[in-house]
């Protein structure tokens, strides 16, 4: 316990550093956090146009796909807070730099994660907190114990899953170095699918966004159950209460991915 605690301490000083070094150029700061909003917003005006144009996509109006949106979104937003930075593993791969962290004595992935924080990040928590909010004002939601724990669990959920696509993507570019659009098109991909109903995906977009990486699990199937909405054909209602099951599943994939591209690493010289 003496030893973790030493190495929590150590983790908050490191990026404790980094939050107050970029804080300290405070134009810079807020223009970068206000670019990052301004992304968000105009990723959720693209939901508006779309659910103004028609009365309702896949059996979700406007105001209950904020929730979805809100939802997913900010689970995102937390997890890229915390583990977009694995984003850089190809250039450290490439320039050695992640030699160096196996001559520390804490985990390379812990390193990984800490090796950068971008706090204009927070901006694009804000957008999702703030759908978020209004879905959640916007709809006649019973609230009770049930509903509290569901969306409580929907967003921790959501924030697993994502972390551990990170993390998947991390581990897959020990053998692609150069692939990381690839990744990234499974990564962002999931986060963009995430806002839509997954009753409207083709039965390929569902396999792969349902089943191997469960970002519907994230929002989607959550509020599902929390509006009785519509959900895919053939399944339960109370399938968003299984998201930490798929949020398990997510863990498991990312921790293989992990663990094979660390072992399959032989250093920058080969």
């Amino acid at each position: 316990m003496a030893d973790i605690r030493r190495s929590l301490r150590a983790y908050r000083a490191v990026l404790g550093s980094r939050g107050r070094s970029q804080a300290s150029h405070r134009v810079s700061f807020r223009m970068d956090l206000a670019g990052a909003v301004l992304v968000g917003m105009i990723e959720f005006t693209e939901i508006w146009v779309l659910y103004t144009a028609t009365d309702q996509i896949g059996g979700f109006t406007l105001a209950q796909i904020m929730l979805v949106f809100g939802l997913s979104d900010l689970a995102f937003s937390l997890a890229d807070l915390v583990a977009g930075h694995c984003d850089n593993l190809p250039q450290y791969v490439r320039a050695g730099t992640l030699d160096v962290f196996f001559l520390r004595p804490q985990p390379v992935l812990a390193q990984l994660v800490t090796s950068d924080l971008s706090l204009r990040r927070i901006g694009r928590c804000l957008v999702g907190a703030t759908a978020l909010g209004a879905g959640l004002v916007l709809n006649d939601l019973d609230w009770s114990a049930g509903t509290l724990g569901l969306l409580v669990l929907a967003l921790v959920c959501g924030f697993v899953i994502f972390t551990a696509q990170f993390v998947t993507a991390a581990g897959l570019q020990f053998f692609l170095i150069n692939g990381s659009e690839m990744t990234n098109a499974f990564v962002y991909g999931g986060r963009y699918a995430a806002t839509q109903p997954a009753n409207v995906w083709p039965r390929g977009l569902l396999v792969v966004f349902g089943a191997v990486f469960p970002v519907a699990f994230a929002a989607y199937l959550p509020v599902s159950t929390l509006l009785g909405a519509p959900g895919p054909a053939g399944l339960p209602a109370w399938l968003g209460w299984c998201a930490p099951i798929a949020a398990l599943w997510a863990v498991a994939c990312a921790g293989l991915c992990w663990r094979w591209g660390l072992r399959h690493y032989r250093g920058a010289g080969g």
